[in-house]
This record gives structure tokens, sequence and C-alpha cells, in this order.
């Protein structure tokens, strides 16, 4: 695996590609993006998180280039500490350990290139699947906020994980 830096013209494809449904897209992004998604909606919020809070959009990419995933992060200064915003792992590769190792691979990036002294990340608790993944990469369940977010008719709660270097 590579971590590269995200360029819309390439990789806003395979990101959209990886949304299949209305829920899911909730269940991503808590409708900070437009659904469905669009590139100019896409570039827009990911341009006003890079100014505004400081935002990296990068891709994870196999051995051959090809994307297998998408994340923003961003770092405290003072506090050395990294929070993820927007993982997605390519539909194609669930299932397989891939998103295990992606996330831990992202959490070792971040430790050794960017001195993060730790990486945080806000999971909805219906999200039992991304929960799992990023328990098994070594993330802890921090803080949980119940009925935080409401789809539909649905009330999800937040679960706040973290993992230190």
């Amino acid at each position: 695996m590579h971590i590269r830096p995200y360029t819309g013209e390439t990789d806003y494809t395979a990101v959209s590609n990886w949304i299949t449904d209305r829920r899911s897209h909730f269940l991503w992004c808590a409708g900070r993006f437009d659904y469905p998604l669009s590139q100019e909606n896409f570039y827009s919020v990911i341009s006003r998180h890079a100014e505004e809070y400081g935002d990296v959009a990068c891709m994870v990419v196999d051995e051959e280039g090809l994307p297998t995933g998408f994340f923003v992060y961003n770092i405290n200064g003072e506090s050395k500490a990294a929070f993820l915003k927007f993982v997605v792992l390519n539909n194609a590769l669930r299932g397989k350990g891939l998103g295990r190792r992606m996330m831990s691979f992202i959490a070792d990036y971040l430790f050794a290139e960017k001195n993060a002294l730790s990486v945080g990340l806000v999971v909805f608790d219906v999200n039992t699947a991304a929960r799992r993944c990023y328990e098994n990469a070594g993330f802890v369940l921090v803080s949980e906020e119940s009925d935080a977010f409401t789809y539909e008719n649905e009330k999800w709660g937040r679960c706040r994980m973290a993992k230190q270097r």
C-alpha cells in the first residue's frame, strides 16, 4: 500500500463509485456532501475543509497504483492529534481484511511521517462493520454520544475512537 495526494481529475470517479446508495453515503459523510455525490460539490467541500481545518485529502493505492481507499486527515499542531474523516474502501475489496490493513497503514503513516501522537475518528454506532474494522486495526472507543444524528427515521449514535502511537 501507498498513500498519495488526492487528485480530483483522476480520483473522483473511483471514490464516487465506492458510495453505492443513500444510506451508505450518509454513514460515510453524515450529509457533509450532497447526495448523489457530484464532482463539483466534492471538490468544494474538500477545498473548504482544507482552508478552514488544514485537511489533507489522500488516496490509498495498491502496489500497481490502483486506488483502494480514500481518507482525509488533519493534525492539531499543539496536541499532535490526527483526525480522520471520510474514510472509504473500494467496495470490491471489502471483506478481505484490507480495510483493517488500510486503517493500520494510515495510522502508521500519520505516526511515522506526520509525527502524530494519536489518530482519532468518528463512526456511527449502526456502522458495525466499520467499527469492527477500526477495532481490529487497534482503535479503541473513547466516547459515545447516543442519538447524535438523524437519518430518515433512524437515530444514530456517534462513537469516537482513537489509536495511540
